[in-house]
Protein backbone atom coordinates (compact mmCIF):
# COMPACT_ATOMS: atom_id res chain seq x y z
CA UNK A 1 0.00 0.00 0.00
CA UNK A 2 2.91 2.24 0.70
CA UNK A 3 3.85 3.00 -2.82
CA UNK A 4 0.22 3.40 -4.32
CA UNK A 5 -0.12 6.72 -5.90
CA UNK A 6 -3.65 6.67 -4.80
CA UNK A 7 -2.39 6.48 -1.10
CA UNK A 8 1.02 9.06 -1.57
CA UNK A 9 -1.31 11.64 -3.94
CA UNK A 10 -4.49 11.00 -3.74
CA UNK A 11 -5.38 10.72 0.34
CA UNK A 12 -3.88 13.92 1.10
CA UNK A 13 -5.93 15.59 -1.57
CA UNK A 14 -8.91 13.99 -0.67
CA UNK A 15 -7.95 14.89 2.94
CA UNK A 16 -7.49 18.33 2.07
CA UNK A 17 -11.17 18.40 0.29
CA UNK A 18 -12.80 17.06 3.73
CA UNK A 19 -10.90 19.60 5.82
CA UNK A 20 -11.94 22.14 3.26
CA UNK A 21 -15.72 21.07 4.10
CA UNK A 22 -14.66 20.91 7.94
CA UNK A 23 -13.73 24.97 7.31
CA UNK A 24 -17.03 25.42 5.11
CA UNK A 25 -19.36 24.59 8.43
CA UNK A 26 -16.77 26.74 10.32
CA UNK A 27 -16.85 30.71 11.49
CA UNK A 28 -14.63 33.04 13.01
CA UNK A 29 -17.75 33.12 15.69
CA UNK A 30 -17.27 29.39 16.22
CA UNK A 31 -13.86 30.50 18.27
CA UNK A 32 -15.33 33.53 19.90
CA UNK A 33 -17.77 31.22 21.33
CA UNK A 34 -14.88 29.42 23.05
CA UNK A 35 -14.58 32.97 25.41
CA UNK A 36 -17.95 32.84 26.08
CA UNK A 37 -18.08 29.58 27.30
CA UNK A 38 -14.65 28.41 28.66
CA UNK A 39 -15.42 25.38 31.41
CA UNK A 40 -16.73 23.26 28.72
CA UNK A 41 -14.19 24.22 26.01
CA UNK A 42 -10.94 23.84 28.27
CA UNK A 43 -12.61 20.80 30.06
CA UNK A 44 -12.85 18.69 26.39
CA UNK A 45 -9.59 19.67 25.13
CA UNK A 46 -7.40 18.95 28.40
CA UNK A 47 -9.14 15.73 28.03
CA UNK A 48 -8.66 15.46 24.27
CA UNK A 49 -4.94 17.07 24.34
CA UNK A 50 -3.50 15.89 27.33
CA UNK A 51 -4.95 12.88 29.82
CA UNK A 52 -6.42 10.35 26.45
CA UNK A 53 -2.13 10.21 25.24
CA UNK A 54 -1.37 9.42 28.53
CA UNK A 55 -3.99 6.56 28.79
CA UNK A 56 -3.30 5.79 25.52
CA UNK A 57 0.33 4.95 26.40
CA UNK A 58 -0.55 3.23 29.39
CA UNK A 59 -2.82 0.93 27.22
CA UNK A 60 0.26 0.49 25.04
CA UNK A 61 2.72 -0.28 27.46
CA UNK A 62 0.15 -2.79 29.58
CA UNK A 63 -0.78 -4.36 26.25
CA UNK A 64 2.86 -4.77 25.07
CA UNK A 65 2.56 -3.64 21.37
CA UNK A 66 4.33 -3.53 18.66
CA UNK A 67 6.15 -0.33 18.20
CA UNK A 68 4.28 0.54 14.48
CA UNK A 69 1.33 -0.55 16.28
CA UNK A 70 2.16 1.75 19.08
CA UNK A 71 2.96 4.57 17.46
CA UNK A 72 -0.55 4.02 15.22
CA UNK A 73 -2.28 4.13 18.74
CA UNK A 74 -0.93 6.94 19.51
CA UNK A 75 -1.81 9.03 16.26
CA UNK A 76 -5.15 7.67 16.51
CA UNK A 77 -5.70 9.52 20.19
CA UNK A 78 -4.09 12.46 18.66
CA UNK A 79 -6.33 12.86 15.95
CA UNK A 80 -9.25 15.73 16.83
CA UNK A 81 -12.63 14.97 16.50
CA UNK A 82 -14.53 16.08 13.54
CA UNK A 83 -18.03 16.42 11.00
CA UNK A 84 -18.56 12.78 12.36
CA UNK A 85 -18.55 14.11 16.20
CA UNK A 86 -21.00 16.76 15.24
CA UNK A 87 -23.35 14.59 13.71
CA UNK A 88 -23.52 12.19 16.18
CA UNK A 89 -23.93 15.16 18.92
CA UNK A 90 -27.06 16.13 16.76
CA UNK A 91 -28.62 12.61 16.98
CA UNK A 92 -28.24 12.35 20.35
CA UNK A 93 -29.27 15.75 21.59
CA UNK A 94 -26.01 17.39 21.89
CA UNK A 95 -24.93 20.87 22.01
CA UNK A 96 -23.97 20.86 18.40
CA UNK A 97 -22.71 24.65 19.08
CA UNK A 98 -20.47 23.26 21.53
CA UNK A 99 -18.59 20.67 19.26
CA UNK A 100 -18.48 23.28 16.30
CA UNK A 101 -16.36 25.33 18.75
CA UNK A 102 -14.09 22.54 19.65
CA UNK A 103 -13.55 21.49 16.28
CA UNK A 104 -12.53 24.26 15.06
CA UNK A 105 -10.24 24.47 18.37
CA UNK A 106 -9.12 21.32 17.51
CA UNK A 107 -8.43 21.54 14.25
CA UNK A 108 -5.95 24.13 14.75
CA UNK A 109 -4.46 22.78 17.60
CA UNK A 110 -3.68 19.49 15.40
CA UNK A 111 -1.30 20.72 13.38
CA UNK A 112 0.69 21.27 16.24
CA UNK A 113 -0.19 18.32 18.58
CA UNK A 114 -0.10 15.49 15.95
CA UNK A 115 3.39 15.80 15.67
CA UNK A 116 4.98 16.19 18.66
CA UNK A 117 2.55 13.27 19.82
CA UNK A 118 3.87 11.00 17.16
CA UNK A 119 7.40 12.01 16.98
CA UNK A 120 7.75 11.59 20.87
CA UNK A 121 6.01 8.29 20.19
CA UNK A 122 8.51 6.72 17.40
CA UNK A 123 11.00 7.80 19.93
CA UNK A 124 9.47 6.02 23.30
CA UNK A 125 8.89 2.74 21.38
CA UNK A 126 11.90 2.35 19.84
CA UNK A 127 10.31 2.83 15.68
CA UNK A 128 12.76 5.38 14.77
CA UNK A 129 14.65 2.52 11.88
CA UNK A 130 11.06 2.14 10.64
CA UNK A 131 9.47 5.71 10.71
CA UNK A 132 10.80 8.91 10.30
CA UNK A 133 8.04 11.95 10.73
CA UNK A 134 11.02 14.07 11.97
CA UNK A 135 10.34 17.53 12.14
CA UNK A 136 11.04 19.16 8.36
CA UNK A 137 7.70 17.00 8.08
CA UNK A 138 5.92 19.26 10.43
CA UNK A 139 4.54 21.91 7.51
CA UNK A 140 2.88 18.63 5.53
CA UNK A 141 0.83 17.81 8.05
CA UNK A 142 -0.35 21.40 8.85
CA UNK A 143 -0.44 21.51 4.95
CA UNK A 144 -2.75 18.84 4.89
CA UNK A 145 -4.97 19.77 8.42
CA UNK A 146 -5.08 23.38 8.94
CA UNK A 147 -4.51 25.00 5.22
CA UNK A 148 -7.78 23.48 3.88
CA UNK A 149 -9.74 24.36 6.98
CA UNK A 150 -9.17 28.15 6.41
CA UNK A 151 -9.78 28.18 3.13
CA UNK A 152 -12.68 26.67 3.59
CA UNK A 153 -13.41 29.10 6.20
CA UNK A 154 -12.65 31.97 4.05
CA UNK A 155 -14.90 30.61 1.72
CA UNK A 156 -17.57 30.54 3.85
CA UNK A 157 -17.06 34.21 5.13
CA UNK A 158 -17.56 35.46 0.93
CA UNK A 159 -20.10 32.81 -0.02
CA UNK A 160 -22.47 31.56 3.01
CA UNK A 161 -24.60 29.56 0.24
CA UNK A 162 -22.14 27.74 -1.54
CA UNK A 163 -21.01 26.47 1.75
CA UNK A 164 -24.65 25.57 2.56
CA UNK A 165 -25.00 24.11 -0.30
CA UNK A 166 -21.19 22.08 -0.30
CA UNK A 167 -21.95 20.60 3.02
CA UNK A 168 -23.59 17.41 2.15
CA UNK A 169 -21.29 16.31 -0.76
CA UNK A 170 -18.56 16.93 1.50
CA UNK A 171 -19.90 15.13 3.93
CA UNK A 172 -20.84 12.17 1.67
CA UNK A 173 -17.52 12.14 0.40
CA UNK A 174 -15.57 12.31 3.60
CA UNK A 175 -17.67 8.68 4.78
CA UNK A 176 -16.75 7.36 1.40
CA UNK A 177 -12.79 8.13 1.93
CA UNK A 178 -12.98 7.06 5.42
CA UNK A 179 -14.71 3.56 4.37
CA UNK A 180 -12.33 3.23 1.53
CA UNK A 181 -9.08 4.20 2.92
CA UNK A 182 -9.86 1.85 6.20
CA UNK A 183 -10.76 -1.39 4.14
CA UNK A 184 -7.74 -0.59 2.05
CA UNK A 185 -5.59 -0.48 4.78
CA UNK A 186 -6.58 -3.76 6.27
CA UNK A 187 -6.45 -4.97 2.60
CA UNK A 188 -3.05 -3.74 2.66
CA UNK A 189 -1.67 -5.78 6.22
CA UNK A 190 -4.27 -8.76 4.82
CA UNK A 191 -1.38 -11.42 5.90
CA UNK A 192 -1.38 -10.26 9.50
CA UNK A 193 -4.52 -9.05 10.17
CA UNK A 194 -6.43 -11.10 12.52
CA UNK A 195 -2.88 -11.22 14.29
CA UNK A 196 -3.65 -6.94 14.64
CA UNK A 197 -7.11 -7.72 15.66
CA UNK A 198 -5.76 -9.70 18.38
CA UNK A 199 -3.01 -7.23 19.47
CA UNK A 200 -5.21 -4.26 19.42
CA UNK A 201 -8.94 -5.26 19.40
CA UNK A 202 -9.41 -4.75 22.98
CA UNK A 203 -6.84 -1.56 23.03
CA UNK A 204 -9.03 0.01 20.66
CA UNK A 205 -12.04 -0.79 22.41
CA UNK A 206 -11.51 0.79 25.83
CA UNK A 207 -9.58 3.92 23.82
CA UNK A 208 -13.16 3.98 22.27
CA UNK A 209 -15.22 3.43 25.22
CA UNK A 210 -12.26 5.51 27.75
CA UNK A 211 -12.67 8.70 25.21
CA UNK A 212 -16.29 8.77 25.30
CA UNK A 213 -16.90 8.36 28.93
CA UNK A 214 -13.69 10.50 30.21
CA UNK A 215 -15.67 13.30 27.56
CA UNK A 216 -18.97 12.67 29.58
CA UNK A 217 -17.89 12.00 33.08
CA UNK A 218 -15.64 15.97 33.01
CA UNK A 219 -18.65 17.42 32.16
CA UNK A 220 -20.85 15.76 34.74
CA UNK A 221 -18.32 16.62 37.35
CA UNK A 222 -18.37 20.38 35.82
CA UNK A 223 -21.92 20.29 36.36
CA UNK A 224 -22.44 20.97 32.87
CA UNK A 225 -25.97 20.55 31.44
CA UNK A 226 -26.91 17.36 30.02
CA UNK A 227 -26.55 18.59 26.47
CA UNK A 228 -23.10 20.09 26.87
CA UNK A 229 -21.91 16.47 28.39
CA UNK A 230 -22.42 14.76 25.03
CA UNK A 231 -21.17 17.06 23.24
CA UNK A 232 -18.03 16.74 24.92
CA UNK A 233 -18.43 13.13 24.99
CA UNK A 234 -18.76 12.81 21.48
CA UNK A 235 -16.14 14.97 20.63
CA UNK A 236 -13.65 13.94 22.84
CA UNK A 237 -14.25 10.09 22.20
CA UNK A 238 -14.54 10.45 18.13
CA UNK A 239 -11.43 10.71 16.38
CA UNK A 240 -10.86 11.98 12.74
CA UNK A 241 -9.56 8.70 11.75
CA UNK A 242 -9.21 10.14 8.32
CA UNK A 243 -6.70 12.61 9.32
CA UNK A 244 -4.65 9.61 11.62
CA UNK A 245 -4.97 7.35 8.21
CA UNK A 246 -3.68 10.25 6.10
CA UNK A 247 -0.56 10.83 8.24
CA UNK A 248 0.09 6.91 8.71
CA UNK A 249 0.05 5.87 5.30
CA UNK A 250 0.98 9.45 3.21
CA UNK A 251 3.28 11.16 5.63
CA UNK A 252 4.21 8.13 7.68
CA UNK A 253 4.27 5.59 4.53
CA UNK A 254 3.61 2.91 6.31
CA UNK A 255 0.48 1.01 6.49
CA UNK A 256 0.99 -0.90 9.66
CA UNK A 257 0.81 2.09 11.56
CA UNK A 258 -2.87 2.91 9.98
CA UNK A 259 -4.02 -0.50 11.31
CA UNK A 260 -5.11 1.02 14.69
CA UNK A 261 -7.30 3.74 12.84
CA UNK A 262 -8.69 1.61 10.36
CA UNK A 263 -9.62 -0.73 12.95
CA UNK A 264 -11.22 2.11 15.00
CA UNK A 265 -13.31 3.99 12.40
CA UNK A 266 -15.14 0.43 12.42
CA UNK A 267 -15.68 -0.11 16.03
CA UNK A 268 -16.30 3.45 16.60
CA UNK A 269 -19.66 3.60 14.35
CA UNK A 270 -20.83 0.46 16.84
CA UNK A 271 -19.95 1.70 20.00
CA UNK A 272 -20.41 5.40 19.90
CA UNK A 273 -23.60 5.59 18.67
CA UNK A 274 -24.55 2.88 21.64
CA UNK A 275 -23.48 5.16 23.78
CA UNK A 276 -25.34 8.10 23.12
CA UNK A 277 -28.25 5.65 22.78
CA UNK A 278 -27.55 5.05 26.43
CA UNK A 279 -26.89 8.28 28.03
CA UNK A 280 -30.10 10.12 26.62
CA UNK A 281 -32.06 7.39 27.45
CA UNK A 282 -30.69 7.80 30.96
CA UNK A 283 -31.82 11.10 30.68
CA UNK A 284 -35.34 10.51 29.65
CA UNK A 285 -35.51 7.88 32.43
CA UNK A 286 -34.75 10.59 35.37
CA UNK A 287 -37.05 13.17 33.93
CA UNK A 288 -39.50 13.84 36.17
CA UNK A 289 -43.28 12.48 34.79
CA UNK A 290 -45.60 15.72 34.52
CA UNK A 291 -48.74 15.46 36.71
Amino acid sequence: MQDSALITVGLPIALAIIMFGLGLSLTLGDFARVAREPKAVVAALVVQVLVLPLIAFGLVKAFDLPPLLAVGVMLLVASPGGTTANLLSHLFHGDVALNISLTAVNSVLAAVTIPIVVNLSIDSFGAEGELGLQYAKVLQVIAIVLVPVAIGMAVRARNQAFAVAADRPVRIFSITVLALVAIGAIIGERENVVDYFADIGVVVVLICLLSLSLGYLVAVLLRLGRAQAVACSMEVGIHNTTIALAIALSVLDNSTVAVPAAVYSIVMYVIAPAFGWMVSRRAVEREPVAG
